[in-house]
């Protein structure tokens, strides 16, 4: 079975958060995308501290697919470097991870 990966990505705001993740689905680049309520983020930008309520997305993909969905979140997130962290999913169940798999699989009609 070709290895499941979980993606992380935030988002300025729910609107943004939901078009990445629907054109994601849509184009059977993940099988799955949770979009978390508000999250604060504190992280440093261009040398300054910044403080931003941002909204998370939870992404379930085959490895396989990962360049295409880089690809596809670096064209569609408003950010100028988007934060895109993807982790390798080492166990969970076997019906689950095969069904990413299937949706994700490029012969799925989309």
């Amino acid at each position: 079975m070709d290895q499941t990966l979980l993606v992380i990505s935030n988002l300025p705001d729910a609107q943004s958060a939901e078009t990445l993740a629907r054109a994601l689905v849509e184009q059977g680049l993940a099988a799955c995308v949770n979009i978390l309520p508000a999250v604060r983020s504190v992280y440093r930008w261009q040398g300054a501290i910044e403080d931003a309520t941002e909204v998370t997305l939870f992404i379930k993909t085959a490895a396989h697919r990962y360049p295409e969905l880089e690809t596809a979140v670096r064209r569609l997130h408003p950010y100028e470097v988007p934060e895109l962290i993807a982790l390798p999913i080492t166990a969970g169940l076997p019906a689950y991870l095969q069904w990413v798999i299937g949706e994700t699989r490029k012969d799925v009609d989309v």
